[in-house]
């Protein structure tokens, strides 16, 4: 009984607060590593709306949803797993940094990034490489431009185009592996 009540809240938790993430690939390097872990608050975003500079999990733009044959109690073992960051998730879900909020233009050239013609000053990116060109992009209403901190290696908003709000997951807080580089973002 014990550790059927424990599942259930960890799967509660996972669904409604907060759940732990893997970094699948090297596009947030060097803020996240691949293999890194992080906790991502489900709840922030109901707080307030999503700001520059966030890091952001959100379902993937070329999301095929696959066939899922697993029955109820190997979805619900395997939910519980991924919340404590002990099973690797699918690859499902994007980790970006918001770059441009609802309204703005959004473009790069000479190496740089601007929102609405004023260079934003990024000092999360590594030293060295730089933005490639891009043409300009004014976002609608509910839509944000996410990038990779890794600008050389990272699949983002200047691939697939802006994402929509409603598709963010959340804002990753806390990174919590490997445990000796554990630290807020």
């Amino acid at each position: 009984m014990l550790i059927a009540t424990a599942m259930i809240i960890a799967f509660a938790i996972k669904s409604l607060v907060a759940q732990a993430f893997f970094i699948p690939s090297g596009s947030m390097i060097p803020q996240l590593q691949v293999g890194d872990r992080v906790v991502v608050s489900k709840i922030a975003y109901r707080l307030h709306d999503p700001r520059r500079g966030d890091i952001v999990v959100f379902d993937s733009p070329n999301q095929v949803v696959p066939k899922d044959d697993a029955s109820l109690p190997e979805k619900v073992v395997k939910g519980i797993l991924e919340s404590v960051g002990l099973s690797t998730p699918s690859t499902e879900e994007y980790i970006k940094r918001v770059i441009g909020l609802p309204g703005e233009k959004v473009e790069g050239h000479d190496g740089r990034v601007y929102v609405d013609g004023r260079e934003l000053i990024e000092p999360y990116l590594p030293q060295g490489p730089t933005t490639r060109d891009f043409s300009p992009v004014t976002l609608g209403e509910g839509q944000l431009w996410v990038m990779g901190d890794n600008r050389e290696n990272s699949s983002d908003s200047r691939v697939f185009g802006p994402i929509a709000e409603s598709t963010v997951v959340g804002r990753a807080f806390v990174k919590v592996w490997p445990l000796p580089d554990g630290a807020f973002l």
